[in-house]
């Protein structure tokens, strides 16, 4: 019988190892980066500023409008059907802009674009960050003095290969974060796939 084999039983029975742990160890060790950290970056709504434009025209085509009357004389009918369109054109605009600002919601997180439209009956959406392939800005002229204005987003995904971000306040600032993160994804997927 010899003394030299010896066989050792584990002391210490633990559980399986938990998923998430070997994954951010295995990232680790090669240096890749963890993907799961989503992180919102940025989130916003319509700006009211962004109808200014629209307000002004409105605001001029009313007082031109007042002033032809008292101008001409108009009759009573006249002078009351102008002021009821006027009204009614007033209101309808009031109602676009608390619709539009009610209804858009959008959020930049790390790894995507998450926008949501509607009112009364919603819909919500996701474009991923890697995706996108290009970012736009386009503004007006009162539109930028106001420092509002439109990001349109172009992708490949097939629900929205153009997102039209709507009057969005600091919309430079929301443009550069966006693509800012596009590269930023793109350079962590590229790091991912080729460490692996």
């Amino acid at each position: 019988m010899s003394g030299n084999n010896i066989v050792t039983e584990p002391t210490n029975q633990s559980k399986d190892p938990d998923p998430k742990q070997v994954k951010q160890q295995l990232q680790e060790s090669v240096g890749a980066p963890t993907l799961g950290d989503e992180q919102e970056l940025w989130s916003g709504n319509y700006s009211v500023k962004s109808m200014a434009g629209q307000w002004i025209v409105l605001g001029l085509l009313t007082v031109a409008a007042i002033a032809l009357l008292l101008v001409f004389g108009a009759v009573q009918w006249v002078v009351l059907t102008v002021l009821g369109i006027l009204g009614v054109i007033w209101v309808f605009m009031v109602g676009v802009m608390y619709y539009r600002k009610w209804s858009y919601h959008y959020e930049l997180t790390t790894q995507r674009i998450k926008h949501r439209e509607g009112f009364i009956f919603r819909s919500q959406d996701r474009i991923e960050l890697i995706d996108i392939s290009d970012v736009k800005l386009k503004q007006g002229p009162i539109q930028a003095m106001m420092n509002v204005g439109n990001v349109h987003v172009i992708s490949s995904d097939e629900s929205h290969p153009l997102l039209i971000m709507l009057g969005l306040a600091d919309a430079k600032k929301v443009a550069d974060l966006i693509d800012n993160a596009r590269r930023e994804e793109r350079r962590k997927r590229g790091l991912h796939i080729h460490s692996i």
